[in-house]
């Protein structure tokens, strides 16, 4: 278990012990917490004690019916990413790694902004979970108090059809101890935990649950209207509007003043009288 990156104490004369007891994922648990209309969607719903990546389990899988979903979670995620290749660290029971499959008939309706639309829906269930003053900063981390809890991943496989199937990863800080804090920290990464924005304890069942019912529901409405429904929600949660930022595009790095995002979900730049978009970045 200290292989697997678990923190084990020693206790004199007792044998060993885990630090703080620790809620396993559990699929009925989860199940409780989608509405009746979205469990009849959930093909699949796995939860594993180690896998190398959720997202890379569900695109090796056959593509779900269009209107269903895969879903797969797990306690130890051994080369999870983030953007760019980059790692992701998830400490076993005080995270959630979570990847959703969801297939488009078309295509070409599967917007850059749709990771907006699902950080929309993650504060959401957030919000569920009894999470408070949580935000968005463009295009795909959540955030609490300017420190990054998680962030999205989506990754998609076209199909010959002119389908493509879409796999939304979701990698969330639960909790944080002290001493992941400080790894953390080494990396240059300011970290925050889901427990930090709520007043009382998180269970993971419950906030995988409101998250899971949330990301179907913004699903559904997402394939019928873009991103149109959600972006004044996701201006609300915007952690940077009005704020100097930079973007780093290629090789270059322009410096302004943000101004939320456009219809399509590029960030608006407002820099030397010039509003610039980005649709990545």
């Amino acid at each position: 278990m200290r292989a697997q990156g678990i923190e084990i104490m020693t206790l004199a004369r007792r044998g060993y012990g885990l630090p703080k007891p620790v809620e396993l994922l559990d699929a009925r648990r989860i199940r409780t917490g989608l509405r009746e209309t979205h469990e009849i969607k959930l093909r699949r719903l796995e939860v594993l004690f180690e896998v190398e990546s959720t997202n890379t389990r569900l695109l090796g899988l056959p593509s779900p019916p269009a209107g269903q979903a895969d879903v797969c979670t797990c306690e130890l995620q051994h080369s999870g990413r983030g953007r760019r290749g980059r790692r992701w660290f998830a400490p076993f029971g005080d995270s959630l790694a979570m990847s959703l499959g969801w297939v488009w008939r078309d295509a070409r309706r599967v917007e850059p902004a749709l990771s907006l639309a699902v950080g929309v829906a993650i504060a959401r269930g957030l919000a569920r979970a009894g999470a408070r003053g949580v935000s968005l900063k463009w295009p795909n981390d959540v955030w609490f108090n300017d420190r990054k809890i998680g962030g999205v991943l989506i990754e998609l496989k076209a199909d010959e059809s002119g389908s493509a199937h879409a796999v939304i990863g979701i990698g969330l800080n639960v909790y944080l101890s002290a001493a992941a804090r400080r790894e953390l920290q080494q990396t240059g990464v300011r970290a925050a935990a889901v427990a930090d924005a709520c007043s009382a304890g998180v269970s993971r069942n419950g906030l995988a649950g409101a998250l899971l019912d949330e990301l179907l529901s913004m699903l559904e409405q997402f394939e019928r209207e873009g991103f149109a429904p959600f972006r004044d929600s996701w201006l609300g949660l915007d952690a940077l509007q009005g704020r100097t930022a930079q973007v780093l595009a290629g090789d270059r790095a322009i410096a302004g003043t943000a101004r939320g995002v456009d219809a399509d979900g590029a960030l608006l730049l407002e820099s030397a009288g010039l509003m610039h978009r980005f649709i990545s970045g």
